[in-house]
Parts: structure tokens; sequence; C-alpha cells
């Protein structure tokens, strides 16, 4: 029977998910600024963050209505919210028993108000929220919270977007690092690697970066391979059913 992973285990994982997007401690970027300040204009709150949970800190990629960069874990209100894939809100801070004595709550921001949507990435890790924050104990209304949840999905995009254009460069990185050659058969196409092996490209790729494939037939070899499929679609008349 596999072992029960423990609380820290989790955590070194998710911490090991958030680290392979390479985004702590980046500049300020506009395509984040954006979705933090729809959010605060939606929300109509004065505060809100794209928080990232790391090991003793939650760090702002992007804030609305504060200029801390960081604050401690310990008092950080997101990593409560990450235990759960559910968004977490919090009506009136000051009388919540978790949060009350929160240096947040009981000095600036005066947090009252507050309201994380986990950032949750395609393998299931919480590495951080989408939240708001406001100064006055209230709610949130379910379009607001629709909205909310929308932009929190689209952060996720963003992030999946950056790793995987990282990964290319290092992929092009690799190539240069063995003098912008690569053994090629001028027949069959296949790639010879370091050790002599002959391989598909495709199993090359595989094998030497995290680039992932997907398949497709390019209209050159439709043409020359599947004439027929290639007049069917052209065809004006629908194909007859069998």
């Amino acid at each position: 029977m596999e072992p029960e992973r423990t609380a820290i285990d989790l955590d070194n994982q998710r911490l090991q998910a958030l680290d392979e997007y390479r985004i702590l401690g980046t500049d300020p970027e506009q395509c984040y600024d954006d979705i933090t300040q729809i959010a605060s204009l939606t929300c109509g709150t004065p505060i809100a963050l794209m928080s990232l949970v790391d090991a003793d800190r939650q760090w702002f990629k992007s804030k609305v209505g504060i200029d801390a960069r960081e604050t401690p874990r310990d008092w950080s209100f997101c990593s409560h919210a990450i235990k759960s894939d559910r968004p977490m809100v919090v009506e009136d801070a000051l009388h919540d028993e978790r949060f009350s004595q929160n240096p947040l709550v009981t000095g600036e921001p005066h947090i009252r108000l507050y309201a994380g949507f986990p950032l949750k990435t395609p393998e299931d890790q919480r590495i951080g929220t989408l939240c708001v924050i406001d100064r006055e104990p209230h709610t949130l209304t379910d379009i607001q919270m629709q909205v909310m949840q929308a932009l929190s999905r689209q952060v996720v995009v963003l992030l999946e977007l950056r790793k995987r254009s990282l990964r290319l460069i290092e992929a092009v990185s690799q190539f240069h690092g063995k003098g912008n050659m690569l053994p090629t058969c001028s027949w069959c196409k296949e790639v010879r690697d370091g050790s002599g092996e002959w391989q598909h490209l495709e199993t090359y790729m595989r094998r030497h970066t995290k680039i992932r494939f997907s398949h497709g037939i390019c209209d050159k070899c439709m043409e020359t391979h599947f004439p027929d499929v290639v007049e069917a679609i052209s065809s004006d008349d629908p194909p007859e059913r069998l």
C-alpha cells in the first residue's frame, strides 16, 4: 500500500509546481495587472491581489491598492484559502476567530472583507489566489463570484503559457549548446543523438526536452496521401450516406 503523504510532502509538491512557473520575484506585467484591476472594479474593492504562496511568504505578482510586494506566510489569508478548491470568503475578519488578531486585520490594511479564489494548476496544485479585500465588512454577489472564478482560471492560463514558453526556450538553448548542429538522416529524417542512436525526431525531442506534441496532417501531405479526403472536403455536394 502506498504510504500516506504528509502535509509537508503535499506542500513540497505544491511548491515544486509553483517553482516550475519561475515567476516569483519577476517584474509586474500588464496581463496580470489587467486582471487584478478588473477584479477590483468588478467587486468594488480598493484592494485586489494575485498572491502566490511560497514556503514562508505570500508574494504579490500583481496588486491594486497596496504598496507591499509580500507579507509573511503566517499572516497570509491566502495560505488558508489554498487549502480548498472552493473560494474562501470572510465577510468580517474582525469577527472571525482565525483572523481577528492577524496583524493585517488589527493594522494596515485593516482587512475586513477577504475573498480568495484559488489558482489551481492542471495538476490540481493550488499555488496561490486571486483575491479582493475591503476595509468594510460585506460579501460578494453571485455575479461577482462568477467573474472572480473566471478571472482566476485566466490567471492559470497565463501561467501555463509562460511555462510552455520557457520550455521552448530551454529546448532551443539545448540545440544551441550542441553547436547549432543536429545530425539527421537525409532519407528518413531520423535524428542521431550523442550516443550514436538514430531515432524519430519526436522521440528525440521527448527525451531531451519537455516539449509535448500534438499531431495533425499538413495540407501538402493531405493532398499527396489522402486525395480522396481532400476531394470529399472540397466537394459542394454532401457525401452519400452508407
